[in-house]
C-alpha cells in the first residue's frame, strides 16, 4: 500500500446513494473495491485501504458548486483515493475501457511545480464525485 510503512489510522466515509445494486457494480465491478458488510439500507466497501458506506437515500441536491484548479472546474464535494503510479494509470485504463465518463479526464495537475500529480474525476451512479489522484513523489503530498 501507499502510505502504510507505518500503521495509520484508517478513513472511513459515509454517503448518500439513490440504489444499492447500481453502487455495488460500480464500486466492486467497475473501481475493483471489496464489498464488506451490509444490511437493506447500507453497504460498506474496502477503498483502497480504508472503508466508504453507501447509504441509500433519496437524490442529493448539495454539494454542486465547483471551484477553479489549475485550469479546471472541480467539484467541491469529492472523495477519494492517492494510489501509487502504475496504479493510478491502470485503474485510469480500466475506466476508459468501461466507457465510464470523466468528469475531468486523466491529466497531470501542476505540472513541473512541488505539486505535481495525475488526477481525474469521476462520477458513481448516484452523481457522487470521486478524484483518484497519484504523485510521482509520494514524499510531496502535503508539500506546500
Amino acid at each position: 500500500m501507499y502510505f502504510r510503512e507505518v500503521a495509520q489510522p484508517l478513513f472511513h466515509l459515509a454517503f448518500p446513494v439513490v440504489d444499492l445494486d447500481t453502487t455495488r457494480a460500480f464500486y466492486v465491478g467497475v473501481l475493483g473495491c471489496r464489498e464488506g458488510r451490509s444490511a437493506d439500507d447500507w453497504v460498506d466497501f474496502e477503498f483502497f485501504g480504508h472503508q466508504i458506506s453507501a447509504h441509500r437515500s433519496p437524490p442529493d441536491q448539495g454539494g454542486i458548486g465547483s471551484n477553479s484548479v489549475d485550469g479546471d472546474l472541480v467539484p467541491v464535494r469529492h472523495f477519494g483515493a492517492i494510489l501509487e503510479w502504475n496504479e493510478w494509470e491502470a485503474l485510469a485504463e480500466r475506466l476508459e475501457i468501461a466507457g465510464v465518463s470523466f468528469v475531468i479526464r486523466p491529466r497531470i495537475r501542476f505540472e513541473g511545480q512541488v505539486g505535481e500529480q495525475g488526477t481525474f474525476f469521476v462520477r458513481d451512479p448516484s452523481g457522487n464525485v470521486i478524484e483518484m489522484k497519484s504523485f510521482r513523489e509520494p514524499a510531496n503530498v502535503f508539500a506546500r
